[in-house]
């Protein structure tokens, strides 16, 4: 699934990363614990979370993750929209909860990595 399609099933809004709309994603997670994030999400998928530290994009770089959705309307500052740019990671934020958004997501084919590929 693009990171457009992703926009539009989440009705999204884009904060960083607007040149990287047609990047392919080849799964989703969703967690707030970053060390489920190491564990479980694949290089290229796209993270689903409520956190909106420095330490979620230092986690989310180190896992090779393409895409972060914050959940729940949460808004990062300046500073961490600035170091998704530097990490050239795309950063998206919906008002959607985590379940709801993780269920949109998996209802319009984009799957986790449990095995259910």
């Amino acid at each position: 699934m693009k990171i457009s399609e992703i926009m539009e099933t989440l009705k999204a809004t884009v904060l960083v990363g607007h040149d990287q709309l047609d990047t392919e994603v080849v799964a989703a997670g969703a967690a707030d614990l970053m060390d489920d994030i190491l564990a479980a999400l694949a290089k290229g998928s796209v993270l689903l979370t409520g956190v909106t530290s420095q330490h979620v994009l230092r986690t989310a770089k180190i896992a090779g993750v393409g895409a972060i959705v914050f959940v729940r309307s949460k808004m990062p500052d300046d500073e961490i929209l600035e170091m998704a740019r530097s990490f050239n990671v795309p950063i998206l934020q919906t008002h959607y909860s985590m379940f709801v958004a993780s269920g949109r997501l998996y209802m319009n084919g984009l799957r986790g990595l449990d095995g259910s590929w």
